[in-house]
């Protein structure tokens, strides 16, 4: 077996982020050995990405290790019984949805899998339940949220590259093509959203193109347009619109804002955010405001909560409230309980706990979330929730000293991708509380620190997934951890 060598495989297994697992024999040479001393290795692991379990595939081999190689999926000589029709002809060069022609049961299936397979085998934890994941009620059109780039050169597929058709090159509007970062697909429709935002999609780029508006290059670092983001409540009639550029031109907006008015009467905000930095990302130094309040409001359970442009929400929103009740559930609160909320965002989570406990403190280190959560714990007439500006990446315990509250009895963590700094770990585990609720984005990381504070005396009692991106690899996870003897 060497590099560009192409196999044909049945596919059996399914690991982690879509890769396909195949299972076959392999020649090696002893070490010492002359080449004629081989032996067949068994069971040697080939993954193909883009591949189910039931697939017969022909792939080419691009990566052999010793244990294991990774194959390009380059024909689908029978397909697994499991594999659908894609709905988004996008689907296979955008890389929003990887798993969109898989049917949605064994999605969830292999979600549970993987959780399963990260906790036991790399997080090495036994004795602990596994609830069964919890499915998104809609698996198109659940994002509240969704951020667009602008680029200077269009990502062009093989069709229309075949057909040699497209004379605009150089102005798109859309996602970027996956590991590739000066390019971008130029879309008109998007299932993961709504039908409203698609429509906002194509107005945004037809109104900018025909101003023959600049787009900001990430090389030479001109140009003026950046993102389009586009937040849309689910539990309310709210929607905003972001643009985000790299500098101001009050009199091009303004007309953008009254012509988008004017063709989408629904919008009920529209934004200019002003990115002057270098980094490529949607959220700016300072915004204006060209129409409406600024912010926009939905809904998690009873409670209501404001959303500014760069604010931190649970993107999928109905989801969020299944997702809430399972950190609660596993809470499972008495009533007089102080309790901490790490990574508190937009105070979401408090303040959805805050009914059922005496006391929520949030710490949170991003100044516009302090701010969220203050306002919407007024907003929803909460008197038990403080917030609490406090840096999660070193110890946050001066902080609780100085401020002089009261120890908790749970804590909640709900941090971002990357999980929780050592140091707060730390901090946790001499807080002593008698139960931890972590609420993850990232099992992989989740398993990491659970793996911690298990080395310190405390106990993984369960655990529960829950689907939030349905057709992505992506899984949130809710474990409860309770303190040993």
């Amino acid at each position: 077996m060497k590099n560009g060598d192409e196999l044909e495989l049945e596919i059996s297994g399914y690991a982690y982020e879509g890769k396909g697992i195949s299972k076959v024999q392999k020649k090696v040479i002893k070490p010492g050995s002359t080449t004629n001393s081989e032996s067949e290795l068994p069971n040697y692991v080939v993954f193909v990405n883009g591949s189910y379990p039931g697939d017969k595939v022909q792939a080419k081999l691009r990566k052999i290790k010793n244990s294991y190689s990774e194959a390009k999926l380059i024909d689908i000589i029978k397909p697994s019984e499991f594999r659908v029709q894609p709905r988004c002809k996008y689907f296979g060069t955008c890389g929003g949805c990887k798993q969109q022609d898989l049917n949605y049961e064994m999605q969830l299936n292999y979600k549970q899998q993987q959780v399963k397979e990260i906790f036991e085998h790399i997080g090495r934890l036994t004795g602990f339940e596994i609830e069964d994941i919890l499915p998104s009620e809609n698996i198109f059109f659940y994002r509240n949220k969704m951020e667009y780039s602008f680029a200077d050169k269009r990502w062009l597929t093989e069709d229309e590259l075949s057909t040699n058709t497209i004379a605009d090159r150089n102005f798109a509007l859309g996602l970027h093509i996956p590991r590739v970062f000066d390019k971008v697909l130029d879309i008109d429709e998007c299932y993961l959203q709504s039908e409203t935002s698609n429509k906002i999609i194509i107005f945004t780029r037809d109104f900018f193109k025909n101003k023959h508006s600049s787009i900001y290059s990430t090389k030479t670092h001109r140009g003026y347009l950046r993102n389009l983001v586009i937040r849309q409540s689910q539990c309310t009639d709210d929607l905003m619109v972001n643009i985000v550029t790299s500098k101001e031109d009050d009199d091009l907006m303004n007309d953008y804002s009254i012509a988008l008015q004017k063709e989408l009467p629904e919008t009920t905000t529209i934004i200019n955010n002003i990115n002057l930095k270098k980094a490529s990302v949607a959220i700016g130094d300072y915004e204006k405001v060209l129409y409406g309040s600024g912010v926009i409001y939905d809904k998690v359970g009873d409670y209501k909560f404001r959303i500014s442009a760069n604010s931190f929400f649970q993107t999928n929103t109905l989801q969020a409230e299944n997702l809430y009740k399972t950190a609660l559930d596993f809470a499972e609160f008495k009533g007089n309980e102080t309790v901490y909320d790490l990574y508190s965002g937009a105070g979401t989570i408090a303040i959805y706990m805050s009914n059922s406990v005496k006391k929520v403190y949030g710490f949170e280190s991003v100044k516009i979330s302090v701010q969220d959560a203050i306002e919407n714990a007024k907003l929803n007439n909460v008197g038990n929730v403080d917030i609490v500006s406090a840096n999660l990446y070193k110890s946050f315990l001066p902080i609780v000293e100085k401020e002089n509250i009261p120890k908790p009895e749970v804590i909640v963590i709900d941090p971002p991708r990357s999980g929780m700094h050592k140091n707060t770990v730390a901090d946790v585990v001499k807080l002593n509380p008698e139960k931890i609720v972590y609420v993850s984005c990232n099992p992989a990381t989740q398993v990491r620190d659970i793996r911690m504070m298990v080395d310190t005396g405390y106990k993984l009692v369960k655990i529960r997934p829950v689907d939030m991106f349905p057709h992505t690899f992506h899984i949130e996870n809710v474990a409860l951890l309770i303190r040993g003897n």
